[in-house]
């Protein structure tokens, strides 16, 4: 998904941290997402909790917009025209709904539930999202992943997988990266990362042994969720420093309850994020959209979208400063 916002700034919203802990239980830090619409008038609104001030990134993972129930026909859907990425891979994730993907790779898919589908948009990429006649409740999350150094001119790729669902008493969960449950999936990244859906029968717990080296954050759909001794609302997302090697979930509710699990070792560098690009300075953004404006074919073309591309924001009046988490306390 395009950054759609006309004017991205800067600002984030703060976070809320939990209480010291009882001895031995992770420490939570809730952070609160701010809505941010896409597009025009009819604008589908998402909810974003990566990035802000507090916390610029989880692992690798740097931006987390969870949007819907969205009834399409109140709103129109999705519709993103082809726009640029550099920097990053796009984690597509629906809970209901599809969507139509389109790339300057040649790629053609469909995003559906319980699928996923993993851009690569290293040196230079496009694409175009598309919500689908059949879709009436558009519903997901999506993701990106920053690029280390080493591979962030990657070469341009496409990947899609289907989890298979892992089921323990009261819980279903669906890996899509990394490992968790047992279950491993296939697809590789470029640094050691997890994504995981998680469903929670009512009143249900979950102790999920995790990589004591990655931190994690949870990102709750629906329901109630308690993450450690910290309760979560749904769009909230509970952050958990590296350390603990397991992490308990409860849904103290009447109703199922949905979540997003994401995890990863910290990532060690500065990042400069500005609309679609991901760089290290303000020269690397200003090149990648010069290049976009300018139709060069480092961002290729994407074929069979019946529209123009995506113009690219006008840059701040100011550089654009690299970022990085702030230091554990």
């Amino acid at each position: 998904m395009s950054n759609a916002e006309t004017e991205p700034v800067e600002v984030r919203c703060g976070t809320a941290v939990a209480e010291e802990p009882a001895a031995g239980t992770p420490r939570v830090d809730v952070l609160t997402p701010r809505d941010v619409p896409l597009g025009g008038p009819r604008a589908m609104t998402v909810r974003r909790t990566l990035p802000q001030r507090s916390r610029t990134l989880i692992g690798a993972w740097c931006f987390a917009d969870h949007y819907g129930p969205d009834d399409v026909a109140a709103t129109g859907g999705m519709d993103v025209a082809p726009h640029p990425h550099t920097g990053l891979q796009t984690v597509s994730w629906l809970f209901s709904g599809e969507i139509e993907h389109r790339d300057s790779l040649g790629s053609h898919a469909f995003v559906r539930p319980g699928e996923l589908n993993l851009m690569t948009g290293g040196y230079g990429i496009s694409h175009s999202e598309v919500s689908t006649p059949r879709t009436t409740v558009l519903h997901g999350v999506q993701l990106w992943v920053a690029l280390p150094e080493e591979h962030r001119a990657a070469p341009r790729n496409f990947q899609h997988h289907v989890p298979e669902p892992v089921r323990t008493d009261g819980a279903e969960v669906r890996v899509f990266l990394g490992s968790l449950a047992g279950a491993v999936s296939p697809v590789p990244t470029f640094t050691p990362l997890l994504g995981a859906e998680i469903v929670l029968q009512p009143h249900a717990a979950l102790t999920l042994a995790v990589d004591p080296g990655f931190e994690h954050g949870l990102l709750v759909d629906r329901g109630a969720v308690r993450l450690a001794d910290v309760h979560l609302k749904p769009a909230e997302l509970g952050y958990v420093h590296p350390g603990p090697g397991a992490l308990t979930l409860t849904n103290e509710s009447d109703d199922t309850a949905r979540a997003v699990l994401l995890g990863g070792t910290p990532f060690q560098e500065e990042i400069v994020m500005w609309w679609n690009f991901i760089g290290r300075s303000h020269e690397d953004i200003v090149r990648a959209r010069e290049d976009w404006q300018n139709s060069s074919d480092r961002f290729g073309a994407v074929e069979g979208y019946p529209g123009d591309r995506l113009p690219a924001p006008a840059l701040p009046n100011a550089t654009i400063t690299p970022r990085r988490n702030p230091p554990r306390h």
